[in-house]
């Protein structure tokens, strides 16, 4: 699904901000600011795709050097608490080509530029790489004059003041949207963008009767993460792969965002199971349509009703029919996976029962081989019936099943094998001896190892496990 992000905010020296040092930063630049006397070098941050500077027409040739229009910028600005700049953060569609979503940036950049009359320096940045790779964005820096052929001029005070700002955000978050949808359309990729508020779409679908889509929009959207949480999520992730443990939240608005995200990928597969049903039904409708298209030839034709009712049942079935054979193939290869899931289940079940009965030196009770009756057992004391040797039963073995067998035996068998070697050179306590310590003679291990393999041998060839 597709991701829209926009929002707004300010530069403001009442906190301690510098847009000289803002700009710097978002184009990984080295800037120097004047009035501070202050250089800022970001020259060695990473992530940043391109940046540029966008002025309107007939504007000072000096305005479309950062470092100079930035200083500007600040000299302009008289007060301590002064606002000497504007920043509008876009998230920019990952699905997107890099030159696509430089375009799109740049044609947002231009329309603000428009709008206001303001110069924009425009920079795109690409993922963090311990972040998520979707996330290409933009910051666009603006200033808070309107920019003429003699320099800065009058505030922007349609973003400043309470009755107009948040229309024209508004205004400029719809801009946004088409901008978003216009590029997906022009690129063939099916998808949009809404800029309204989950609760404005949702109210909209219950208008037009979509409950299913009333119901999945029934969401609380994701906080924002800002810089501090994201810092501490980013090394608390770090922290989780080199201990190699699996990475929870730290932050109450990283556990927020996963409770979130978990949620919508609940619903987002309801909704693609939903949008799955509703293909079926649309093909049924399509049969039927058909079959509706073919009375009315037939009755065209002069074919009685009944004749003409036949050729379109005919038409319908036909449809039918061919959708059936279409996926057949599909649906014989999901139902043999899962035969085979099942079969492999039971017989691996079966297997591991009788390597622990045969660990357990558990030698009474004997399993039919594979080729009986499946899971029927020999009770103690009873005869064994005999059956004449068959051609598949005298050729060797390549069943998969099979080999897993002894491989899991041959394994218990190392398993053992490795203990009793351990504990053969180990002293042993004896307690006919008052106490003294003695040492196993070498002797005493081979003949307990030959009586043992005797017996789990014999054992082994009653169960079907014969090398």
């Amino acid at each position: 699904m597709a991701s829209y992000h926009l929002d707004v905010s300010t530069v403001s020296r009442g906190r301690g901000q510098s847009a000289v040092a803002g700009a710097a930063y978002r184009a990984g630049e080295t800037l120097h600011c004047e009035r501070e006397g202050v250089t800022h070098d970001y020259s060695r941050k990473g992530g940043v795709e391109v940046a540029f500077v966008l002025a309107p027409d007939g504007a000072p040739s000096w305005a479309s050097e950062r470092n100079a229009l930035w200083n500007a910028a600040e000299a302009a600005e008289g007060r301590k608490n002064s606002v000497v700049a504007r920043e509008w953060r876009l998230a920019l569609p990952y699905e997107l080509s890099s030159e696509r979503r430089v375009a799109l940036a740049e044609g947002f950049g231009k329309e603000l530029v428009a709008r206001y009359g303001v110069a924009v320096d425009v920079a795109v940045h690409a993922p963090h790489r311990e972040g998520d790779d979707r996330n290409w964005h933009a910051h666009l820096l603006t200033t808070t004059r309107e920019l003429g052929s003699d320099g800065f001029g009058a505030k922007t005070r349609v973003l400043d003041a309470a009755k107009t700002g948040s229309v024209e955000i508004l205004a400029m978050r719809a801009v946004w949207a088409e901008a978003q949808n216009q590029a997906y359309r022009e690129a063939g990729i099916d998808v949009s963008v809404d800029h309204r508020s989950l609760e404005a779409q949702r109210e909209e679908a219950l208008e037009r009767g979509d409950e299913v889509a009333a119901k999945l929009l029934e969401r609380v959207p994701e906080p924002r993460m800002g810089v501090a949480a994201t810092n501490m999520e980013r090394k608390a992730k770090r922290e989780a792969i080199a201990e190699g443990r699996e990475y929870e939240p730290v932050t109450e608005r990283g556990r927020a965002m996963e409770r979130i995200r978990d949620l919508r990928g609940v619903l987002f597969a309801a909704l693609k199971r939903v949008d799955i049903a509703l293909e079926g039904v649309k093909a049924i409708g399509d049969r039927v349509a058909g079959g509706v298209s073919a009375y009315d030839v037939a009755r065209e034709a002069g074919e009685g009703r009944f004749a003409a009712m036949r050729s379109a049942l005919q038409v319908a079935r036909d449809g039918l029919e061919q959708d059936r054979a279409e996926k057949a193939p599909e649906r014989a290869a999901e139902a043999s996976e899962a035969q085979k899931g099942a079969e492999g289940d039971q017989t691996i079940s079966r297997l591991r029962g009788a390597l622990a009965r045969a660990r357990e030196g558990d030698g009474d009770r004997v399993t039919v081989e594979q080729g009986r009756e499946p899971g029927r057992v020999q009770e103690p004391g009873a005869k064994v019936e005999s059956e004449p040797a068959r051609e598949e039963d005298t050729k060797p073995r390549s069943n998969p099943e099979y080999e897993m067998g002894f491989e899991m035996h041959r394994q218990m068998e190392l398993e053992r094998g490795e203990k009793e070697k351990r504990e053969s050179h180990a002293a042993e306590r004896n307690d006919d001896d008052e106490g003294k310590i003695r040492v196993r003679e070498p002797q005493e291990n081979r003949i307990e190892q030959e009586i043992r393999d005797q017996i789990i041998e014999r054992n082994n060839r009653d169960r079907g496990f014969e090398r």
